[in-house]
């Protein structure tokens, strides 16, 4: 009996595998510590995934993610995936750099190879758009595959919004600040204005008699113009000058040379122990004139400071020393 010849076309045809790729356990709630949006870079303009991090979500090796690409290459055009050149990679490497030590750690737990093999490469990455993520789907298959697309899906969707949103952040913060700038300029304008038009102490001041209060605003606005020390020398002192010298800023000296006086004595001790110290230093015997030293300029008052204004008296400021006031009160 002939044996029957079977021709190409009667041979029974072997069904054709899908060339997917079987994704590794991995343990999803680590995942979810990392930010997927970190991992989205701009290359080119456009906003992709490397192919280690992808694999890195996935729980499978670099190399045989590319490989399960490349067996379905024709689903993956230029615009889904394209290989960096030298330069871009180096530049790449530079910002992976700067990746914060926390996020480096959970992403060397997530990509542990099950070959063992280090993390060094040897060939240029690949890139993939959003349309290349979402075309991985159909050439891996896992639950955690699918899970993880979804979140990266998301990913993508939520960069344009956060961009969009720290941008308005940034320019309410500009508006602000422009805003500030201006009404510091108008308040300085204002500042300046009072200036000009306020009266300015002179060296010289004569107050007629009646123009109480103008003398003692006038002594009171050098007292608190002290920087160091106020010295008054002065034969009839009381408790109205204590008034004055509590006006003085904090760690201003203030003394007093005066003649000897219960009362005043009395009042001083209660003064000081509520304020800041005055010294008093009795004269060793009379003097006509008062003067007045704050820091290092001398005043010469026509009349005592408890009794300013009420006369026609004058306050002018002297060339002399005030150590040479001082001295001849020896």
């Amino acid at each position: 009996m002939a044996k029957k010849i079977v021709t190409a076309e009667e041979k029974p045809k072997k069904p054709i595998k899908e060339t997917k790729l079987e994704v590794a356990n991995c343990d999803f709630k680590t995942i979810d510590n990392i930010s997927i949006e970190s991992l989205i870079r701009v290359i080119r303009g456009q906003q992709v995934m490397l192919d280690s991090d992808l694999a890195m979500l996935y729980g499978v090796e670099t190399k045989r993610l590319n490989q399960a690409v490349k067996r379905n290459i024709n689903r993956f055009p230029e615009d889904f995936m394209f290989q960096l050149t030298q330069d871009e990679a180096i530049r790449l490497r530079s910002q992976i750099v700067t990746l914060n030590k926390e996020e480096l750690a959970l992403r060397s737990q997530i990509a542990t190879l099950k070959n063992g093999r280090g993390q060094h490469k040897k060939y240029l990455p690949y890139a993939f758009t959003r349309n290349g993520v979402a075309m991985l789907s159909s050439v891996l298959k896992s639950e955690i595959a699918v899970g993880v697309n979804i979140r990266i899906m998301r990913a993508f969707t939520m960069i344009p919004q956060l961009v969009n949103h720290n941008t308005q952040i940034i320019q309410r913060i500009f508006n602000i600040e422009q805003h500030q700038q201006e009404t510091d300029k108008t308040i300085k304008v204002i500042l300046d204005k009072i200036e000009d038009i306020s009266p300015k102490p002179l060296p010289e001041q004569i107050f007629p008699t009646g123009c109480v209060w103008d003398a003692w605003a006038f002594i009171s606005d050098l007292v608190r113009n002290a920087k160091q020390r106020i010295i008054l020398i002065d034969n009839f002192v009381d408790d109205r000058v204590l008034s004055m010298f509590t006006k003085r800023a904090n760690g201003v000296s203030a003394t007093i040379h005066t003649r000897y006086n219960e009362q005043f004595l009395t009042d001083l001790k209660k003064h000081n122990t509520q304020y800041p110290e005055i010294e008093f230093i009795q004269l060793p015997h009379r003097n006509h004139d008062r003067f007045l030293i704050i820091d290092d300029k001398v005043y010469f008052i026509g009349a005592s400071l408890k009794d300013i204004g009420t006369g026609l008296c004058a306050v002018a400021e002297m060339e002399i020393e005030p150590e040479t006031v001082l001295g001849l009160l020896k």
